[in-house]
């Protein structure tokens, strides 16, 4: 009997170890971390995605820093690039005259006082006319004033003469000074008015230093005294006017920090100081023009460019961290930006908290840092690729 009870003993033990072994192979795939643990956080994507080399030349991918700004009460506004008043000038034939030779072209920079063009014009012959028969009138005028005087001391004539006599050779002199300014008016210098040696046209000079913005001044050309011939504008310089709702209008103050953004530079932020709120309300749009001053020292801009302004109202509030609106990207119910590493073609995709919209910007409440890069032009289409790697690793977790 002890064999027989021996034997089923172990039948009984046997039995019971292929019973567990599954359970021990259940338990062992549940402690494959390496594996299993990546596949599970693919469920929210990958952390990273990578692009492949041909497509990345095929994309155009633009950064852009995480940003920091005022966290008050902002108002955005359109607008558009122009001259400073007093920074332009256009300038135009004071007379009908014809174009006898140009001197600058269409971009090119310019001198106060630089010659533009030589003009001829049969009315400069009648101011030099005029300057040389006030000037005879005016030495007839004196002399005569000289020989009352000598009578008037001999007694042969009355005081009241001489007094006359100086009379008209002021007038004399008063219709010389008009006939010099006409000439210079016209173009001719002093140092010409001096010797004597009227040249028979006329010169236009800048008025101001600048570009040569516009040019319509052609060689042999009739130029119309209401039409400019050439247009100049420092560019140095830019005035960014917006009209902003009287409500707002009231609340900027002069001397605010603002950012602006163009369509001609996407992703790129330029700064602008208020330097006038205007005093008036247009009755039409209930707006208040207000004007921006912004340093174009390196020329990037151009005026006539169009632009949006953010101006912040009142007082500053905290700052709050900004990025660009296109870099956000919403995946899976959230957000989340991409980053650039430093392996080429791999771009870390990291979830953020999203804010407030903000004109061009957005809020982020988490998971940025101010000065790091995120991607604005292209993130779309990396979200695209995180979306295929997302959808690619969720079969083998359907349960």
């Amino acid at each position: 009997m002890k064999p027989l009870h021996a034997a089923v003993a172990a039948l009984l033990l046997l039995t019971a170890c292929k019973r567990e072994a599954p359970h021990e192979e259940q338990a062992h795939g549940h402690d494959e971390p390496p594996a299993q643990a990546g596949a599970h956080h693919d469920d929210h994507g990958e952390p990273h995605v990578r692009i492949a080399a041909e497509m990345l030349r095929d994309l155009r991918i633009t950064t852009a820093p995480v940003g920091v700004r005022p966290g008050g009460e902002n108002v955005t506004v359109l607008g558009e690039l122009t001259f400073s008043e007093d920074a332009y000038a256009e300038v135009a034939s004071p007379i009908a005259a014809r174009v006898s030779a140009v001197f600058v072209t269409t971009g090119q920079v310019v001198k106060q006082g630089e010659k533009l063009a030589d003009l001829r014009s049969p009315e400069l012959g009648k101011a030099r006319a005029a300057l040389q028969a006030a000037q005879a009138q005016a030495q007839a005028a004196r002399q005569a004033a000289e020989r009352k005087r000598t009578l008037a001391d001999e007694r042969i004539i009355a005081s009241k003469d001489v007094q006359a006599a100086e009379a008209e050779a002021a007038a004399a002199e008063a219709s010389v000074a008009a006939a010099r300014a006409e000439l210079v008016a016209l173009g001719v210098s002093e140092e010409a008015l001096r010797g004597g040696n009227v040249p028979p046209g006329f010169a236009l000079r800048a008025p101001l230093s600048g570009t040569v913005v516009e040019r319509t001044a052609r060689m042999g050309q009739m130029a119309d005294p209401n039409l400019p011939l050439f247009c100049i504008g420092d560019v140095s310089s830019l005035w960014l006017v917006v009209h902003a709702f009287e409500r707002d209008a009231v609340r900027i103050q002069r001397g605010t920090q603002a950012r602006i953004t163009f369509a001609a530079f996407p992703g790129q932020e330029f700064m602008a100081k208020v330097g006038h709120v205007g005093q008036r309300v247009d009755a039409t749009s209930r707006t208040i023009p207000v004007r921006l001053e912004l340093d174009n020292a390196d020329g990037q801009l151009r005026p006539g460019m169009s632009a949006s302004a953010y101006i912040p109202l009142g007082d500053p509030g905290a700052p709050i961290t900004v990025v660009p609106a296109a870099a956000l990207q919403r995946l899976e119910g959230g957000w989340v930006a991409f980053l650039p590493t430093d392996t080429r073609g791999v771009f870390e995709r990291r979830e953020v908290g999203r804010g407030r919209t903000l004109g061009g910007d957005v809020e982020v409440l988490t998971g940025l840092k101010p000065g790091e890069q995120v991607v604005v032009e292209g993130a779309f289409l990396l979200k695209a690729e995180a979306e295929k790697l997302s959808g690619g690793g969720s079969d083998g977790h359907a349960h």
